[in-house]
Formats: C-alpha cells, structure tokens, sequence
C-alpha cells in the first residue's frame, strides 16, 4: 500500500538522522541544475566522500557526458513494458553498493511499470531513510502547486509533477540561475538542444515572457525554503523573537462591515513592503452570533480571500491574548487593528486591551485605525 505524506515525512524527517537531501532547482531546462550538481559532487569525491550517480540524463549534451564520466555510475535496471525495453535507476543497487552521496537527476520522473515505486522522488525519500546523502534537481513547472500558474503561463499541460511536501523534506534547496537571455543564446548556440530545434523552442518554451515568469517562480520558492530553514532554526533554539528579516502582515477583524476597509488597507501596506506572508485574523470567543453578525463576517472573510490573505480562524474567550499569541506564533512583523470612536469606559477597556496584547505580542509595529462604530 503506497505510503501517505505524513508517513513519508515522519519518516524521512531531517532530524531522524536520515540522509541529507540536496535539490538543485531550476525554471527551464538548460539553467545548469545537472552541471552544478555533477560539480558539486566531483569536489566531494576530491575530498574523500564516496559520491556515485544513481542517474543521470545528458541530454545529449557534452560538458554533462564529461563531468559525469569523473564518476562512477550504478548500472541502470532494465526493464521490460509493453514489449520495449526500458532503464530505470537501480534502487536495490545503490542501497547494496551504500555510497555516502548519490547523484539522481530529474526528481518527478515517473518510474516504468514493474518498479518498486511509481515516482522517482520516492526512490529518492526510501534512499534517505537509508542514511545516504542525495543530490538531485528538478525544474519549478514540477512543482504540483505551480502546474495551474505554469499552464497559465506557458500554455503547457505539465503531466509529472512532485507534491510540495517533497520540497519540504529537502534540508537545502539551491536555485541553478541564469538569465532569460543568456538562457536564450544558450539555446541559439546548440547547447541545450540541436540547432535545428532551437528556433520552434524560443519561439515556444523558451520565449523572454515565459522564461521570466517560470524564474521568479522558481526564486519565491527558493525564498520560501530560506525563510521556513529560519523558523525551524529559532524554533529549535527557543528563540521567540522574530528578526524581521521579512516582513508579515496581519489584519484583525470582526463581523463589523468596516473590517473590509482594514483589510484593504493590510493588503496595500503587504504590497507596499513586499512581505511574505499576509494573514487575516478573526478570534472566535464562542458566542453565539445574530445572523447577521454571521453573514457580514463571512462575507469579511471572502473580501480577504479575494484579496489573496491567509484567513485563521482563532479560538479563545480574550481576544487580546489570543491575537498576541498568534503574533508570537506566526512571526508577525505589522498588525492592523481597528478602533470604534469610543469614549469614557469604552475607551479605557480599548487601551487596557490594547496593551494586553502588546504583552503577548513584543517586537511588533501596530497601526490603529479608526472605523466607523456599527
């Protein structure tokens, strides 16, 4: 029975002192996600470590075929379907032969019929679990959750593609880069296909517009495994504090009406400072609404989805201290809040609030907003 997400990554977590998993991620191909990686290998094998290839395509291209003869290859399995005959990577191999790093290109391949696992990013995960390092690459179109975008983009229907949960296992993610336009001369000169394909190709694939969406793409990505290898370094450490290296935006609301003028405003200033991460925070104290308390904060939260925020839904009977506690949890930087024109009592309960949350939520910049009262 194949495994489930949760079973792979409880599994094949880095800190079960598995193998470490090294992906080398590129926007088109011919970015140099291959090289970098036979390179990378080739100075490890120089420095004593045992590196094989599991596999590796060429392509047909010489200065991969040159790096790759520096080091040894396990013979690939052969196998036969439908009356042809294919070879796949030998996973029993390389777990017999028990190098220290193993090099397998092209993650989201999908493995011949008659294979022990249908994808080759679950030869790689059981290979981990085996306590060998693994270097491998992939293109971001692959990426599962980037196919619409990609499909959008290109107009090209991606069939192979690797859950996220993948990427996330991987301990280091390095962005095999190169501009669109030395990409482009690249392939003019006959280096990533033959000339006589490379023309249909720019024209295609490989046209700037494309080429420049796939690899911002690819950098957000990137940016995203940089900035989750942050949380769990201060999460492993104890540390609360948040270093603000990049910035997350938080707007809190209720059912009042006015609230969509609060997430506008939230959704502007996480433009404005491009941040990571923009959220809209409810604190469910679990009271029983009026109806029309229930329609006006639903439809609060289609305006914030629309807007492309992250809506949580919190618990707790003291907004102040659940709010802060979500601040500290998610590493917000900045915080919208509203505030009624309220005067006397009103206001002083305001201010006490207030400051409960700033106790729970230290480091943070609050903007308070005057909204209209209901």
């Amino acid at each position: 029975m194949p495994k489930t997400p949760e079973q792979w990554l409880e599994q094949a977590a880095p800190e079960t002192k598995t193998g470490i998993f090294k992906l080398f991620l590129g926007y088109a191909p011919g970015v140099g996600k291959t090289y970098n990686m036979l390179s990378e290998a080739i100075r490890r094998k120089r420095r004593g470590e045992d590196a094989v290839i599991g596999i590796i395509e060429t392509h047909g291209r010489k200065g991969i075929a040159e790096l790759a003869a520096q080091l040894e290859t396990v013979p690939r399995r052969p196998l036969e379907y439908k009356g042809a005959l294919f070879e796949e990577m030998d996973l029993d191999a390389i777990l017999a032969r028990k190098p220290s790093v193993v090099l397998i290109d092209e993650l989201a391949h999908t493995n011949v019929e008659g294979s022990r696992h249908k994808k080759r990013y679950e030869d790689v995960l059981e290979i981990l679990q085996a306590k060998i390092d693994v270097l491998s690459t992939m293109n971001i179109q692959h990426l599962e959750s980037a196919t619409p975008t990609v499909m959008s983009i290109t107009g090209i229907q991606v069939r192979e593609t690797v859950p996220d949960w993948v990427l996330e296992r991987a301990n280091e993610i390095v962005m095999a880069d190169l501009t669109p336009e030395a990409l482009q001369t690249r392939m003019r000169r006959g280096d990533i296909y033959p000339v006589d394909r490379a023309e249909k190709a720019l024209a295609n694939f490989f046209r700037q517009g494309n080429l420049l969406a796939l690899r911002e793409l690819a950098l957000r990505q990137v940016a995203q495994s940089v900035d989750r290898n942050l949380e769990a370094y201060l999460t492993k450490k104890h540390m609360d504090q948040n270093w603000g290296v990049s910035e997350r935006i938080a707007v809190s609301i209720s059912s009042n009406t006015s609230s969509q003028n609060l997430i506008a405003r939230g959704a502007r200033l996480a433009k404005g400072v491009d941040a990571s991460e923009f959220y809209v925070a409810h604190v469910d104290t679990g009271d029983e609404p009026e109806d029309s308390d229930r329609q006006s904060l639903a439809a609060n939260i289609r305006f914030a989805e629309n807007l492309n925020a992250k809506v949580i839904i919190l618990k707790g009977k003291d907004i102040a201290k659940a709010l802060g506690e979500f601040a500290r949890d998610y590493k917000i930087t900045q915080i919208i809040v509203g505030r009624s024109a309220i005067r006397g009592w009103e206001q002083y309960l305001y201010l006490n609030s207030l400051m409960r949350f700033l106790r729970a939520a230290p480091d943070i910049d609050v903007h308070i907003v005057n909204q209209k009262p209901r």
